[in-house]
This record gives structure tokens, C-alpha cells and sequence, in this order.
């Protein structure tokens, strides 16, 4: 692992992601399936836990070793709950990997903290273990709000649909059912990243690359019914060259401007991104933000962005 100037494994950083979805539930609530949505604001919300959700599913098609992953993933014939049964498949995974040994008492085992840490999403997510005498609880230094209001409003829309299969054995018919769609909205999502709880799950600067990879193709591969009209359109890190720095409110210097009301926007051709806040805010931090890293396949966006400040175009795909 290499230190940054500080020490520290990893830079301090924010992350502001934008995204587009058109005619979709971006975030449906798990008990009523309905798009999370706030009444006041008229804003479209999307949770940490869809966003890490994304994540995963990406680095668990391409084959990484995650650790929080909804198949289920145990050692036949053993019981108990999912968490200890994914730790038994871990550890037999890796039963001959001297890098997850630790000697007690002059006896090789298995370490329950070394097995988490060859999971990427524990590297950045953290992660818990309640193994009895090998307990771990890592607090991820990859942190998302834990609700993301859109940038525009929106009227949802009720969306009624039928069902070829009936509801019962008794009823012929199929079932018609019902739920509510956003006809678009611009997604934010806010994020941070803890260089000092990073030292404790091991996450690198390869990793933060990774996730950002992940990120933005599982919006633009997401094929479920409510996700596939989802397209990635900015990625922001805003890198600090003190770890105890930050910009105010990120969240609330990147805006949209329109000459339609935010309800009536279907695509982004009809609004503009003001980016006016947020470079003010950069160019007066200083010597505080290092750098900001940013990645699109907007040209309208990049031309917005490159060569301004201290904004630099990420490689990413």
C-alpha cells in the first residue's frame, strides 16, 4: 500500500455523481415498491444502499471477491445466519493463502479480518463479522448520503400494467397492478472518502479507481424493468490535500438551469448544468483542494469542465 504525503493510504476526497432516468423507479422504497420521493421538495430520492447495491452487483459479474452479495454464497450442510455463512465460504475459499494466517500461540489460523480484506467491498464499504474470539467490525471509509435528492423536480406518474398470470388458482384473469414512475430526474449522489478509516480495511488508490468503474457502467448496464432507462453522466472527486479539509455543501454547488418548469424536463437537452458555484468555491479553498478529478461522455459537460482550474479528466473507461 502506498502513503500519500500525509501518511495516509488514500487522499481525502468527495465524490459528486450524476446520473440520468427517464420513465423509471430509480429507487423504489422495499416496502411499498413505490420511488422514494420527498413531498415537500418534489425531489426524487435515491439511497446509499441502492448505490452500494449497484456496486456490488458490478464487481460480483466481473468476477471479484465481494463479501455482501444477495446470492446465496455458504458451505453446504452448515447453518446460521447469512454474514457467518458467507465468513465459513470465505474462509474455505482461501484455506491455503498464507497472506490470511496469523500465528497465536505458536498455532497458523485463519484471521476473520485478513479473509474480510480480500473482499473489495469491504475495502471500501467495510463490513462485520461475529465470529466468536475473531469478531470484526470495520466501518467502510467509502461513505454515500444516506438519501441523494435529484436536482430537478418531479411529478410522479401512476403506471398501470396487467399481468398474463392470474393472482389465484381461483381467478382466471391475470392481476393488474400499479406503481409510479419519475418521467425524469438528474441524480446526485454525494459521497466521501475517510483516509483514516481506510488504513483499517486496507483500501488503495486501485480500489477507488474500481469502484468508480463500477459505479458508472452498472447505471449504464442496470436492465431490470425499473432501472434499464438510466444513463451515467458526471463522475466528480474532489480531492483535499489535507485530510481534515472540506468544501461547504458540496451537495448544493452543482445546479441546473432551465427555461421549462423542472417537471416538464424529459432529457438533458432542455436544462443546463451550472457548474458556477462549485469553481468559485474550488478557486477560493486554495491550496486546500489538491485537484478535482472528473470523467463524462457528455462533450457538452467536458467542454464545460476541461482545462478549468484545477479540474483534471479522469481515464477511467
Amino acid at each position: 500500500m502506498t502513503a500519500n504525503g500525509n501518511g495516509l493510504p488514500v487522499d481525502k476526497s468527495e465524490i459528486l455523481f450524476l446520473y440520468e432516468s427517464s420513465y423509471s423507479v430509480p429507487n423504489g422504497d422495499p416496502f411499498t415498491s413505490e420511488q422514494r420521493y420527498d413531498e415537500e421538495t418534489k425531489k426524487a430520492l435515491v439511497s446509499d444502499v441502492r448505490i452500494k447495491r449497484f456496486i456490488r452487483d458490478y464487481f460480483d459479474d466481473q468476477g471479484k471477491d465481494v463479501y455482501v452479495i444477495d446470492k446465496r454464497r455458504g458451505i453446504e450442510g452448515e447453518k446460521g445466519s447469512g454474514a457467518a455463512l458467507r465468513m465459513l465460504a470465505l474462509k474455505d475459499q482461501f484455506k491455503n493463502d498464507e497472506s490470511v494466517m496469523t500465528e497465536v500461540k505458536g498455532k497458523k489460523k485463519q484471521d476473520a479480518l485478513k479473509v474480510m480484506q480480500k473482499c473489495i467491498d469491504v475495502r471500501l464499504f467495510g463490513g462485520i463479522s461475529t465470529e466468536e474470539k475473531d469478531a470484526v467490525n470495520l466501518t467502510g471509509p467509502v461513505q454515500f448520503a444516506l438519501l441523494n435528492p435529484s436536482l430537478n423536480k418531479v411529478d410522479l406518474r401512476m403506471h398501470q400494467n396487467t399481468s398474463v398470470f392470474s393472482s389465484s388458482e381461483e381467478k382466471t384473469r391475470g392481476a393488474i397492478g400499479t406503481t409510479t414512475v419519475v418521467p425524469y430526474s438528474l441524480n446526485q449522489i454525494h459521497g466521501w472518502i475517510n483516509p483514516y478509516s481506510a488504513r483499517h480495511t486496507g483500501l488503495t488508490p486501485s480500489d477507488i479507481t474500481e469502484m468508480f468503474k463500477a459505479l458508472w457502467a452498472s447505471i449504464n448496464n442496470a436492465n431490470t424493468r425499473s432501472k434499464s432507462n438510466q444513463n451515467s453522466l458526471l463522475l466528480l472527486q474532489i480531492v483535499y490535500s489535507d485530510p481534515n479539509k472540506k468544501l461547504y455543501g458540496l451537495d448544493r454547488l452543482v445546479n441546473i438551469s432551465t427555461d421549462k418548469q423542472h417537471e416538464q424536463i424529459r432529457s438533458s437537452d432542455e436544462y443546463e448544468i451550472d457548474f458556477s458555484k462549485l469553481t468559485d468555491a474550488i478557486a477560493k479553498a486554495g491550496d486546500a483542494v489538491k485537484q478535482v478529478n472528473f470523467y463524462t461522455e457528455s462533450p457538452k459537460v467536458k467542454e464545460q469542465l476541461e482545462g478549468k482550474g484545477k479540474f483534471v479528466a479522469l481515464e477511467l473507461l
